[in-house]
Order: structure tokens, then sequence, then C-alpha cells
């Protein structure tokens, strides 16, 4: 269901996008280029073949900008009532003593969850949009009308971690503006946390102690990639007079974190990510693989993912036969999700890579940055994207589809099919390394 009503989606966005009225020009747009902004704008992950502000009229960014928020509200009310699904083949016993625990979500408050998920998303959305209004009419000359529908597009696309802008440049014009940098950066995490960590955390903030390991994952490890971006990436950028060299130090270090929050994964860039150097473009990869957390709109395996596995790898040098994670112990098939999702996540963006390889010009680097930017929804681009040929793009048309709701429909798929074994074989051990 979910994949079917992200791919009608995608044809109604499709469809509305190759009417005339919905470029500049007039003209019917290509139909490889409506479908895939079509797809780019549902799967909230940003990457263009045509630029947005010059190339799509009014009508053809409202487009865009309801297939954001269709597809950001969609992923976030989806994974959020899959958790409590999936909470519900708990037994009676343990479905009572999580709630009592944790305070988690009503389990038969479906109707209280999506209105809590839509007042929310929207809540955000507006303050965020006020924010970067006052901004763009009092710093930036624009006016007003303008200002309010740039501040309410970049709102609604920093939210939902779509990262498309109007701007040919997207944000490099506020490269050393914190005002519009942090707002959206906040944004940006604020929406790839996922509703029940926020919600969870508007409560027991106070009290890490009472936190779900979820949060508990989430929260520790998106502090601790934004925070190891923003050094590596500022570092290794530091010197490129063609990235930060330009900039003085606070400068420098407001640009870091910004593209560190925007690998989680958001598509905006305040400069030119085609000019960063190759150890950074790996460092982007990797965030990007991990993305953000779980029932949010950001993409990637998500960090309860990469951070399970990292759990498991701690416990196994540690000789422990069960995980635990602070004072909970973690289920073998939850293990195994994890296990399988990262699996698949690389078997996906290798294959695509090798597939980019032998049907483009372009060397490894840049492909494998616009591979894993596609599977992570992220949408950043080294600027190749939009001369790719058409096998190229329908390719990562593909891959976004997969990236955005692949590592939701599988985890969910995995948790609902796992069942006791009645019987077992005979153990034997072999030779791993």
């Amino acid at each position: 269901m979910i994949t079917i009503g992200f791919g009608l989606a995608v044809a109604v966005g499709t469809a509305l996008l190759s009417l005339p009225p919905a470029t500049r020009s007039g003209q019917r747009a290509d139909l490889v280029d409506a479908l895939f902004t079509a797809t780019s704008a549902v799967c909230v992950t940003g990457l263009v073949t045509v630029d947005t502000g010059s190339y799509w009229s009014g009508f053809g960014q409202a487009v865009i900008l309801l297939l954001i928020q269709a597809g950001g509200l969609g992923i976030m009310t989806l994974a959020t009532l899959l958790t409590v699904l999936l909470s519900r083949r708990l037994g009676l016993r343990a479905r009572f003593l999580a709630q009592a625990e944790t305070k988690s979500l009503d389990l038969t408050d479906v109707r209280g969850v999506v209105r809590r998920i839509v007042l929310f998303s929207l809540a955000s959305e507006a303050v965020v949009a006020v924010a970067l209004t006052l901004r763009f009419a009092t710093a930036y000359d624009q006016p007003f009308g303008a200002a309010v529908y740039n501040g309410v597009f970049h709102a609604v696309s920093a939210f939902n971690n779509a990262g498309f802008s109007t701007n040919a440049d997207s944000l490099v014009g506020f490269v050393a503006d914190p005002w519009v940098s942090l707002t959206v950066a906040a944004a940006v995490i604020l929406g790839g946390l996922g509703f029940p960590v926020v919600f969870e955390l508007a409560r027991t903030w106070r009290r890490p102690a009472l936190w779900s390991v979820m949060t508990r994952i989430t929260v520790v490890l998106t502090v601790s990639l934004l925070t190891l971006g923003t050094l590596v990436l500022t570092l290794t950028e530091f010197s490129n007079p063609r990235t930060l060299g330009p900039l003085s130090g606070p400068e420098k270090l407001l640009a870091g974190f910004f593209a560190s929050a925007m690998t989680r994964t958001a598509g905006f860039n305040s400069v030119d990510v085609g000019a960063m150097r190759p150890d950074s473009l790996l460092a982007s990869d990797v965030l990007m693989f991990i993305g953000g957390g779980s029932a949010g709109t950001a993409g990637g395996i998500k960090v309860t993912t990469f951070g399970l596995l990292a759990f498991v790898l701690w416990s196994e040098m540690r000789g422990e036969r069960h995980v635990h994670v602070g004072s909970r112990r973690v289920p073998g098939s939850n293990q195994r999700q994890a296990l399988a999702i990262a699996l698949l996540g690389v078997g996906a963006v290798v294959t695509a890579t090798f597939l980019l390889l032998a049907i483009t010009p372009y060397r490894l680097d840049v492909v494998l940055f616009e591979v894993v930017s596609a599977f992570g929804t992220v949408g950043l681009s080294t600027g190749i994207t939009g001369s790719l040929p058409p096998e190229a793009d329908l390719l990562l048309v593909v891959l976004m589809f997969a990236g955005r709701i692949g590592p939701l429909t599988l985890a969910s798929a995995l948790a609902l099919r796992d069942r006791t074994r009645r019987f077992e074989l005979p153990e034997e051990r072999t030779i791993v390394g």
C-alpha cells in the first residue's frame, strides 16, 4: 500500500508538471524531467535536472511544494503508524509495560497521532517561514510578497528535508548569514529526528533515563554525527579557495556546520559542492548513507540502524551474548533487521554506482556522491545531474524511490514476518574472517 500510494503521487505529480502551464516557457516539459522532479519532490530528495526557480512557473513550483508536503507528511505519518502497528504485535503484558515505562503513543489513538503529526509539521513550518520571511524582507530588500513566498517555500522544503530552492545556487548567497543558515539547519534537524522522538523529548527531555532505545540512539548519534561532520568538513575544506577559503573563522565554522546538517538529508548547500575535495565528498557520502532518524523526513538507512549495528559490534567485541542499550536488551530480530537494511543499502549503492560509471564519463568519487545522495534522498549534487543521459536519470529515479520507501517497508515487513521456528537444526560453527 505504501509503494502504491507513493507511486500514484509520483504519477499525479508527473502529469501535472507535464502540463504547459507548469513551465515558464509555456511549453510542455520533457517527460523525463517531469518524472525526475516529481519523484524527487515526493521522495523529498531535492535532486533536479532543471533549475526550479527559472524553469518551472508559479504553478509548477506550487505543484512541487504540494508534492514535498505530501511526501514529508506521508513518510512521518506512515512511519509513526507502522511503529504503532508493530507495537500491537507485542504481547498484552509487554505492551502495557512498554507504555507505562516509555509513555509512548497511545496504540488506539490513530486519529490523534495523525492530527498531532499534521499540527506539529505545519506549526514548525510556519515558525521557520516567519523567521525566513522577516530576514529576506529586512536584510535582502526583497518585496514583501516575494519574501513571504521564498520564506514559505524554503520552510516547507527544509522541514521536510527536501532541499528544493527557488535560487539557482541554493543557499550559497547566505553562506555567512547565521539567521538563514541556522534557521534552515534547525528545521532540517527537527524534521529529521522523527515525530515519535520529538514527542517523547517534549515530555521527558529532563529525564534521559526514561528515554526509549530509539530516542536514546537517535539523539546521541544525531549530536555525534553533526559534531563530527562539522569538524571533518570544516578542516578538509578550511583552505580550499573555492569553498571555505575566503571566509572568516566563524563563517567557516558556520558553513561547516551547515554542510554537516544538510547531509542528514536536506540537500541545501551554502558552498559549491562540486568544488569540494575528494576527502570531503567521501565524508559526506558516509553521512548521507547513514541519514537521519526513523519516522522522520530524513532518508538513509537511519541513525537507529547504524547505531544498533554499532552496539552489536561493541557487544561482540566484549564477548557478550546479548546487546544492551542503556538499561534495555535489544532483541535478535531487531539486530537482523538492521543488518538486512544496511547490507541491502550497500548493495543498491554499489550496483547503481557501477551502472552509472558504465553509462557516464564522470569519475568514481563524483558518481558515488550522486548515487548516495539519491539513495539517501539527500539532494546534494556536484552539478552533474542536469547533464546526465536519460537512462541515468531514470536509474536515479528508481534509486530515489527505493531509498525513500525501501528502508521503511523492508523494516516493517521483516518485523511483521517474524515468527517462532518450531524446530532447530544441529549447530555447526564455521570459520569467520
